[in-house]
């Protein structure tokens, strides 16, 4: 039987249900902690990551009030609130035990216990543990991503939050992978429209043959295919945000058709004649440089200035090295939770060659290696040969005829050769979708065998 990837802690200060509790929970769970002395759980949880605690309520003979199990219960809440409390106390004492529920206690079990009943209550624990963690992880991704003290990724930071509590336009910049889409579900999550709905499209993958239908919506008729009258992306983004993502790929003839539903603030859908009103916050993203584009007469200018309000440019992860550890140790706590495991660390010659590389993917990159690392590394330590660092070309501020461009292209044609030019595999690799890889391929005039 596969044991689950849990940390369990039983505290009790008989040594005889210490043994029997542990006897038990080991068949079931990876890893089993046990203290007689409800004193010593600070330094425990300060040192580990735990998911599930069976706590006794009474510790001293003579009291049997389980003043001192609450105490303790509220101390590991304030400690670590991701973790789950079982309560264990003796029959006769269930009054005490519901006490604690009300206090915050996720279950109690009476001792003697039945050990099926048990069992299942600490792996309703465990569930419990690791959707509080996703939770966690869900809510604070987004600052976490923005982790650091570089001063590039504090002005990004302090002008989402500014930016927020209005309704403009924001056109975000950046690299491929600097966190454009968790920049924009921020501002969308701290603005007043948090309660409706953030729709991401992916400009860059949409067919242009469908561009109108899947943006705008169409009435049925409207073409073969349209049996049902169709909302596009716009109106079910109402009263929300609508992320245009990779606008900078959006073909010049389109332009002129995403403008007006800027301008007018209405939608006309495929097929009708009537426009419909939109309340909608509007927030896009490019990699590229936009006022290059509208000077090669590649991006419409009056556009350029519809959707820039309010420009926020992502920094590079090399323009960030004081933050790439931080980051990488968050990234790698995300990664634990999505395997369920629990205690991985990096060694630190793995930290030093994380803080020099380059990360032309970015943070994309680093989350896609860290993964990486998670399902290879052995002993619950990542090496540097777990992260497959040394596949990309380092930058050197020193090269000053050596372009970002210079640097992107042998990246990608590095990746393909690797993975003989398997494009799925050298996107994921990437950190790109298949859809930008071939855009880069024809850019780079990269030849394919």
């Amino acid at each position: 039987m596969k044991k689950t990837q849990a940390n369990i802690l039983i505290i009790d200060d008989q040594d005889d249900i210490l043994f029997a509790a542990r006897i038990l929970l080991k068949k079931h769970f990876e890893t089993i902690y046990t203290l007689n002395d409800p004193k010593n759980v600070i330094q425990l949880l300060a040192d580990n990551t735990i998911d599930v605690v069976l706590l006794d309520m009474n510790y001293r003979i003579g009291f049997e009030d389980g003043k001192e199990g609450l105490f303790f219960l509220k101390e590991i809440q304030k400690l670590s609130p991701k973790t789950i409390v079982i309560l264990m106390t003796a029959f006769g004492k269930v009054e005490t035990a519901v006490e604690g529920l009300k206090s915050g206690a996720f279950d109690y079990v009476l001792k003697p216990w039945d050990n099926d009943k048990l069992l299942e209550s600490v792996k309703k624990g465990v569930d419990e543990s690791r959707k509080r963690q996703k939770k966690d992880i869900q809510k604070n991704e987004v600052s976490s991503y923005f982790i650091g003290t570089s001063p590039v990724i504090k002005k990004a930071y302090s002008l989402a939050e500014k930016v927020a509590k209005t309704d403009a336009n924001v056109l975000v910049l950046g690299e491929n992978g600097t966190g454009k889409y968790v920049l924009a579900h921020h501002i969308h999550l701290t603005s007043s429209r948090k309660d409706n709905p953030f729709i991401h499209v992916d400009l860059g993958s949409l067919n242009e043959n469908i561009f109108e239908s899947e943006l705008f919506g169409y009435a049925k008729g409207a073409f073969t295919d349209a049996k049902n009258d169709t909302a596009g992306r716009f109106e079910s983004a109402q009263k929300g945000t609508i992320f245009l993502d990779e606008i900078g790929n959006v073909p010049i003839h389109l332009q002129a058709k995403l403008l007006q539903v800027i301008q007018t603030k209405t939608v006309t859908r495929l097929g009708e004649s009537k426009s419909r009103p939109l309340d909608v916050r509007i927030i896009t993203a490019t990699n590229l440089d936009l006022k290059q584009e509208v000077t090669e007469k590649n991006f419409r200018e009056d556009l350029f200035y519809r959707i820039n309000t309010m420009e926020i440019l992502l920094p590079p992860l090399r323009e960030r090295v004081v933050d790439k550890i931080p980051l990488a140790q968050f990234l790698l706590e995300k990664m634990m939770i999505k395997y369920e495991k629990s205690n991985i660390t990096f060694e630190e010659n793995a930290l030093e060659q994380i803080k020099k590389h380059a990360w032309n993917g970015n943070i994309r990159e680093m989350e896609n290696r860290i993964e990486r690392a998670i399902i290879l590394c052995e002993n619950n330590n990542i090496k540097v040969s777990d992260l497959d660092l040394e596949v990309i070309t380092p930058y050197d501020n020193n090269q000053d005829d050596f372009h970002l461009s210079d640097i992107e292209k042998n990246t990608i044609e590095k990746a393909l050769f690797k993975n003989e030019y398997n494009i799925s595999k050298s996107a994921e690799e990437l950190g790109l979708s298949r859809a930008s890889l071939y855009r880069r391929i024809e850019k780079y005039n990269i030849i394919m065998p």
